[in-house]
């Protein structure tokens, strides 16, 4: 054989691994599948068009838009910014400030949704003649105390009115969810390097400025995917506003249509097929904004110095990286 001639293997003749479990899998789901399917189109409990004749009742509709998406918004909105208030306060250097955010955590954490939302159904019971007072306390006593008979109040809000409406549900649901958010906020920021703030502090920005320009847009990439997957299960924590009672929530609705026609299963597949398809609606926004905050990140880490220098290389710029980002 020549020293030049390339040495050509023999032929293998591999055997493939055979999963006779895996093929047995197979076919007890294929026929489990199929008997669900046969049952879903089959069996009377399934009366599919009682199910869309009562997805498509305006008060249904209504409940829908109202009691459960903008409910949705609005407490996650209040949810987030508290809980980013909260994420804040926990990692300050003032103790008061951490004993207080750690006790709210520690008690909205563990108190149930249900639980929360039926005290406040009845909170108007902690409130004299059931008003909420806006302006001084006991300011009758204080300006008697100066010999002054008047009042500091603004005016009053009756608690029971407040409570059973929407901003009790939004109050209810949002109080609870900054908890977990302060937690999920404080875990993302925990992810920057600490020389990203000590190199905007070096360069003469507040701790303030430093956390809304250089920290929060860089701990939103860990933030973003915990974030969406609670604003999908506070979609669906919607259903338990009946605790207020809130009366125009989608569930509810569903509910009294299904109690009145003695039909409970074709209603509550109606509200398995809302809550389903804004769940995946609401699964590929958040698949969409996890690649937009995690832009310019190989495989979820940051680049390093030697990275960043052999990018700057091919494109012929000079890379800009705040002290302390080579780590």
């Amino acid at each position: 054989m020549s020293l030049t001639e390339p040495e050509v293997p023999g032929t293998i003749d591999a055997v493939p691994v055979r999963h006779p479990g895996r093929v047995v899998a197979v076919i007890i789901t294929l026929v489990v599948t199929a008997m669900l399917v046969h049952q879903l189109f089959v069996n009377p409990a399934f009366d599919w068009p009682f199910t869309f004749e009562a997805m498509t009742q305006q008060p249904v509709i209504d409940g829908y838009i109202k009691g459960t998406l903008l409910v949705t918004v609005a407490a996650m909105v209040f949810g987030v910014l508290l809980g980013i208030l909260l994420a804040v306060m926990r990692m300050s250097p003032n103790f008061v400030l951490r004993w207080i955010a750690g006790v709210y955590i520690w008690f909205f954490r563990g108190m149930p949704r249900y639980v929360l939302l039926a005290i406040l159904g009845g909170a108007g019971a902690f409130f004299a003649g059931g008003l909420i007072v806006i302006g001084v306390p006991y300011d009758e006593q204080i300006l008697s105390l100066l010999g002054i008979h008047g009042t500091l109040r603004i005016g009053t809000i009756d608690a029971n009115v407040l409570f059973s409406s929407y901003a009790g549900a939004v109050l209810g649901l949002g109080l609870s969810e900054a908890a977990y958010m302060a937690e999920i906020a404080r875990s993302g920021i925990l992810s920057v390097d600490k020389g990203q703030t000590e190199a905007a502090l070096a360069l003469g920005m507040s701790r303030s400025q430093t956390m809304r320009r250089i920290v929060l847009p860089q701990a939103m990439r860990v933030i973003v995917p915990p974030t969406g997957n609670e604003t999908i299960a506070m979609f669906k924590d919607t259903s338990l506003l009946s605790a207020l009672p809130l009366a125009g929530e989608m569930y509810f609705q569903l509910h009294s249509i299904g109690t009145a026609y003695y039909k409970l299963v074709p209603v509550l597949i109606a509200a398995t097929i809302y809550y389903l398809a804004t769940a995946t609606v609401m699964g590929i926004g958040q698949s969409w904004l996890e690649r937009h905050f995690g832009r310019g990140y190989a495989n979820g880490t940051t680049p390093t110095r030697g990275q960043a220098k052999a990018a700057s290389a091919t494109s012929g710029e000079t890379p800009l990286m705040f002290p302390g980002s080579d780590h």
